[in-house]
């Protein structure tokens, strides 16, 4: 069995246990909407590839740790769709909640997929019950205060805001959290695992920067232009888009670095790569010409133009 169809499988058996009949069926339709639509499951799959790196010992408790950060993913994506942040009108190529469903229900979707992630780690604890406790706090820090995606999406409500210390937060606390994860639901110590979520997290935020510029919504399955649009800070707008894909490369070759020595470090390493060229494929990284002979800094700073939700 893949890491993908491992993925999915565990999301489906949990949303199949815990969202009973006894939910309201509408709000049942827009969690299963939001969840069931064709993601890439790249956290869940990282979280069970160093998971198996360290032994995989409780296989069914590192299912539930990738299955609830999937579930905060979807969650946050629901939510940053809504009229009062992107006011998107589609998501991974089908309509956003809030257009299917309504705002209030989208609103409460979002809501029921936070629960939902803590119901799932609680169902599988039994396992393992003493691993409980790191694996919640270990989940709450990708999410929550003070530097969670909570609080990344939060920077873009304030005046001034460091860039690296906004990209991190929005969406490089899920991806570490998804690589602490796995070694925490298999009884190991998570930090020599934080330099690849952190480097990926990056990453990913770098190459939705970029393709955010060149992309196409209908390829994309969501709207382009948002950061303009909204005054967002962006690599792409700070470094020019062929600085923008170096920097993307660069931090990809880091994850594959620093992917300690183990069983599974080609699988990780496979992983890494086959999202790079998903990610920013090299069609789209000889489309912008040559690249920046030598990498310039992401500025730690800048001013945004936006509508009251400046970032810097």
């Amino acid at each position: 069995m893949s890491l993908l169809e491992r993925a999915e499988r565990s999301l489906a058996d949990y949303f199949d246990q815990l969202v009973s009949p006894q939910t309201p069926p509408r709000l049942a339709a827009a969690m299963r909407h939001a969840v069931f639509s064709s993601g890439a499951r790249i956290r869940p799959q990282l979280c069970t590839a160093v998971a198996l790196a360290c032994g995989d010992d409780a296989p069914g408790l590192s299912d539930a740790m990738g299955s609830a950060i999937e579930l905060m993913h979807c969650a946050s994506l629901v939510h940053d769709d809504m009229p009062a942040f992107d006011n998107a009108d589609t998501r991974r190529g089908q309509p956003t909640v809030h257009k299917a469903f309504g705002e209030p229900l989208a609103l409460l979707t979002g809501d029921a997929l936070i629960v939902l992630a803590y119901q799932v780690l609680a169902h599988a604890a039994a396992q393992e019950p003493q691993r409980l406790g790191a694996l919640i706090r270990n989940l709450s820090a990708g999410v929550g205060v003070p530097s969670g995606i909570v609080a990344g999406q939060a920077w873009e409500c304030e005046v001034r805001a460091d860039l690296s210390e906004y990209q991190r937060a929005k969406t490089g606390a899920l991806f570490v959290a998804a690589t602490c994860g796995g070694a925490l639901a298999a009884g190991s110590d998570p930090q020599p695992w934080t330099p690849l979520g952190a480097f990926l997290g990056e990453a990913y935020q770098v190459a939705d920067d970029i393709r955010d510029v060149m992309g196409h919504a209908q390829a994309l399955g969501k709207p382009v232009g948002q950061d303009a649009l909204h005054g967002r800070p962006s690599v792409a707008q700070s470094l020019g888009l062929a600085g923008a894909v170096v920097y993307f490369q660069n931090l990809m070759d880091q994850a594959v670095d620093s992917i300690p020595d183990c069983g599974a470090r080609e699988l990780l390493s496979q992983v890494v790569r086959r999202e790079s060229e998903r990610l920013v494929p090299t069609s789209m990284c000889e489309a912008v010409g040559q690249p920046y002979p030598h990498l310039q800094p992401v500025p730690a700073a800048m001013a945004v133009r936006g509508t009251g939700n400046a970032v810097a």
